[in-house]
Parts: structure tokens; C-alpha cells; sequence
């Protein structure tokens, strides 16, 4: 989306007041309405604007639009020091152990909402590679040896990790439960920290 001036920008802060018509839009920004539709339809194919029904008129209806509600959150901009504070108190009120293992509980329950990836551990790890991409983190994927190294371009936790391990696990735990597989974090936790996860295959269950 533009800058905070954008015209994308302003179409959301109209639509987030009340679901709103193209020509609506055109009148109150001063745009044509070919502008504004060029701008929905970008909007659409981000998943921040949907389709909302109809405007009866005397003529034909006219579709409404409104902001995606799920698309609200990262519109925010309380998350990310919120989720930085919060871990900074439970690592202290808890001690580093507790904190571990809610993180680890995190992810699992994070991984209980998708299904489990599917064919052999090759397959699954691309998947794998797929998701942190599809939820922001562009990574490569390497194989040394019959272990799978996922390294990522930044952290997707950034704003939470803050040097502290414990949030990645949060993050191992959800790959090892999609993948069906042991998995090691290996992350870079420097001034631009950067997420790493080893994936090895399970070992055989004794005869």
C-alpha cells in the first residue's frame, strides 16, 4: 500500500469509517472512478478491501466495499510494541525455562490450525519454505547431507525476539509439528536478526 498520503491509504481510512460505493469514493477523494477502481481492485489482490453486497438505486445496484476485518490487525501499529513488552514481562515474571515452554506450547498451537504438510520430508520442507514465505519471511532452503537448512532474509518475530531465544522456539515448534520431523532453530539474533531452522529426518523406530 502507498505511503500514509497515498490514495490507497486514504480509500482505507474511508472504508474502515463505512462500507462505501467506487463512485462514493471518487466524489470524496476528487478522483475519477476508473482511479478508484484501478485502486480496489489492487487493494482486492492484497486481501485489505472485499466486496460487501449491494447499494439499491432506482437504476442498478452498486457494490459496496469494506475493509477485510481480519485485515484491521496489521493496520495496527500497537502489535509490535505490545508483543516486544509482553515478552520482556513473561521472561521475567517466569524465568527463561517457563517462558520456553509457553513458546514452545505456541507453536504447537499455531500448528494445531493448519493441516499437516503433505509427501515425503523433501516435499514438506518446500512447503514449509512457502508458508514463512506466505506469512512474510523470504527464505532459501539448503540441503547438506540429508538435513534441510531454512535461513530467511529477516525475522518474522523481530519486534518480540529482541536477542531472546525463547520466541523462536515458538517458531521450531510449529515447523516440527507441520513437518512431522526433529527441528533445530538457528537463528541470527543480532541488530537485524534473521530466522534459521534445521530439519532433520526422524529417526526409524527400533525393530
Amino acid at each position: 500500500m502507498h505511503g500514509p498520503k497515498g490514495t490507497r491509504a486514504r480509500i482505507v481510512d474511508l472504508l474502515r469509517r463505512s462500507g462505501l460505493t467506487a463512485n462514493e469514493i471518487a466524489a470524496r477523494l476528487g478522483i475519477t472512478h476508473n482511479a478508484v477502481r484501478g485502486h480496489l481492485t489492487a487493494l482486492q489482490r492484497e486481501g485489505i478491501v472485499r466486496e460487501a453486497g449491494f447499494q439499491r438505486r432506482v437504476s442498478r445496484p452498486a457494490t459496496l466495499y469494506e475493509v477485510v476485518p481480519e485485515a484491521e490487525a496489521a493496520l495496527s501499529k500497537a502489535y509490535v510494541p505490545f508483543s516486544g513488552h509482553l515478552v520482556r514481562v513473561l521472561r521475567v515474571k517466569l524465568g527463561e525455562e517457563d517462558l520456553d515452554a509457553i513458546m514452545r506450547l505456541v507453536g504447537r498451537q499455531l500448528a494445531s490450525e493448519r493441516p499437516q504438510l503433505p509427501g515425503d520430508l523433501s516435499q514438506r520442507v518446500e512447503a514449509a519454505s512457502t508458508l514463512l514465505e506466505d506469512l512474510g519471511s523470504l527464505n532459501t532452503v539448503d540441503r547438506v547431507n540429508g538435513t534441510f537448512v531454512i535461513r530467511s532474509y529477516g525475522c518474522l518475530l523481530a519486534a518480540a525476539v529482541n536477542g531472546q531465544p525463547q520466541v523462536c522456539r515458538a517458531m521450531e515448534s510449529l515447523l516440527a509439528e507441520l513437518l512431522d520431523a526433529p527441528v533445530r532453530e538457528c537463528c541470527e539474533r543480532s541488530e537485524r536478526p534473521r530466522c534459521c531452522f534445521t530439519i532433520t529426518a526422524a529417526p526409524a523406530p527400533a525393530s
